[in-house]
């Protein structure tokens, strides 16, 4: 469309099957004041897959980066707890109860810790597993729906799908909450469960510093 090369680096990636309600990415064109198209987005979205859909497109720094300007990524999974056959990929079907107390009493300790190993991917290639969470809860919509939030300023590959995985034991009383210190400080990813299904994944939210979208002065809805 642009009638020139276009690289396209995204703000991070996640493992098939995983969703994103909010996604960034950036790249160099040639093109003068792209973001002022009225058309442009539109004609994108006549050409790209059912799956993908563009909101917007703004023009930031020139050194700004989708990836490694980030502060902070928040993500959702989500859990129906009765069968429906509309959500059959967008939500882990899991009809257990589950003692929701007991796994926001163990999502309260997470952020008391820094080192993430034991709900890492195994042979990753990432530098370090250390990682900042600032939130970790669920939340309990009191009909068939139930969400785990957690926000961090990074994650480790199947981080989120480990931790999950985890809380639904603590969840059905396989041990305490308290458990949750001797997985992550022995270290070790056979130490904690198994990784939820990919399909209740979401990526919900990129942060970045305020000066990132430097024509906008905010940042984006």
């Amino acid at each position: 469309m642009l009638r020139e090369q276009v690289r396209l680096t995204g703000a991070g990636r996640t493992d098939a099957g995983v969703h994103a309600l909010n996604f960034f990415a950036h790249f160099d064109t040639n093109s003068e004041e792209l973001d002022k198209d009225t058309k442009i987005i539109s004609n994108l979205n006549g050409i790209l897959p059912d799956e993908i859909v563009v909101y917007r497109i703004i023009a930031v720094h020139p050194l700004a980066h989708a990836r490694f300007n980030a502060i902070s990524r928040q993500y959702l999974y989500v859990i129906t707890t009765k069968k429906n056959p509309f959500t059959i990929n967008s939500a882990y079907h899991f009809y257990r109860n589950l003692n929701i107390d007991k796994m926001n009493h163990a999502a309260s300790i997470l952020p008391e810790y820094h080192d993430f190993t034991s709900f890492s991917k195994l042979h990753a290639d990432t530098k370090t597993n250390l990682c900042n969470i600032m939130e970790a809860r669920w939340i309990d919509d009191g009909a068939d729906h139930l969400c785990f939030l957690i926000t961090a300023n990074r994650f480790l590959r199947n981080m989120v799908r480990a931790i999950v995985g985890t809380m639904l034991d603590i969840g059905l009383e396989k041990y305490p909450p308290e458990n949750i210190r001797q997985i992550i400080t022995a270290m070790n990813r056979n130490a904690a469960g198994t990784s939820a299904p990919a399909q209740g994944l979401y990526l919900a939210k990129i942060k970045y510093p305020a000066n990132f979208f430097s024509q906008l002065h905010e940042e984006p809805k």
